[in-house]
């Protein structure tokens, strides 16, 4: 059976074909709408699929935010566009006339990296770094999304009392801090207005701010895997987004982590799948019935 599969992202929205081997196929990627309204959301995912949805028979979904029920909601709104309450499953089975069902990105790519690792590792947590920080857990080889759709959102633990207000309203959160929208929204003098890319390519060339920008962030995501291994006794952290597969960062928040104690470490890997984890995880929950019925 061929699977449309969707990844909604704050900066992006890609789209693809999966069959059963989940091999990709007809990739596509637009920019996630900078409109707030549901409409553009809808029209922006009517353009995606177009092109594919009559060469598939379902349709999965990997989205930033919480999907409680089919229902879009975020604990950060900002991330997309400003969006509380989009019918997501819905919308996607009118545009599509087909079944569909849907799974938080980051806890998707959690899926598909973990079917990456080899067969020892039981349990292991995909941290990804972008737009926002989110992650996915994996225990005893099954992924843990909660009865409310909230497992693995590690970018709302606190990371500093006395930090920005997050966009969930908390605040000092590791996502205020270390996001792309975080480290842009920290930057000052010249490198005010700028992207959390523009501001990696500022540092390459010797930007000494830019550079403390990125060292801050992989500090606190670094203190966050400290928090998480003592947490969750996890095996390793497979680390995905814009962010954390920028050329440097992984090093970096490796150099911070073996500052902590012995205890707190723990190996941290590159996505494998790169940028097509959540495609990926998407594909391979459609395979689980399971995920029907919670979407449905």
């Amino acid at each position: 059976m061929t699977t449309l599969v969707v990844d909604i992202g704050g900066t992006k929205l890609a789209a693809a074909l999966a069959d059963s081997a989940l091999n990709l196929s007809g990739r596509r990627e637009i920019p996630t709408p900078a409109s707030k309204t549901q409409d553009a959301l809808q029209a922006a995912l009517a353009e995606l699929v177009a092109p594919l949805v009559s060469q598939a028979q379902r349709v999965a979904v990997a989205s930033t935010g919480i999907i409680r029920h089919g229902v879009l909601t975020a604990l950060n709104p900002d991330n997309l566009g400003g969006l509380s309450h989009f019918p997501l499953v819905d919308v996607i089975s009118r545009l599509t006339q087909l079944p569909c069902m849907a799974v938080n990105d980051a806890q998707a790519a959690a899926r598909a990296e973990y079917h990456a690792l080899s067969a020892d590792i039981t349990d292991m947590v995909f941290l990804t770094v972008s737009t926002g920080v989110g992650g996915g857990m994996v225990s005893n080889g099954k992924l843990l999304t909660g009865t409310q759709g909230l497992a693995g959102h590690f970018g709302h633990m606190l990371a500093d009392p006395h930090g920005p207000r997050c966009g969930c309203g908390r605040m000092g959160c590791v996502e205020a801090i270390a996001s792309g929208r975080g480290m842009a929204s920290a930057a000052s003098g010249d490198l005010a207005g700028c992207t959390a890319k523009q501001i990696f390519v500022h540092a390459a060339a010797g930007h000494l701010q830019a550079q403390e920008l990125i060292q801050r962030s992989a500090r606190v995501l670094a203190r966050l895997i400290a928090d998480i291994r003592v947490a969750t006794d996890c095996q390793c952290v497979v680390m995905g987004g814009s962010i954390g597969l920028a050329e440097g960062y992984l090093g970096q928040v490796k150099t911070f982590l073996n500052e902590e104690p012995e205890v707190c470490r723990v190996p941290l890997l590159m996505a494998k799948h790169q940028h097509d984890a959540g495609l990926r995880g998407a594909a391979l929950l459609a395979q689980d019935m399971t995920f029907w019925n919670k979407s449905a």
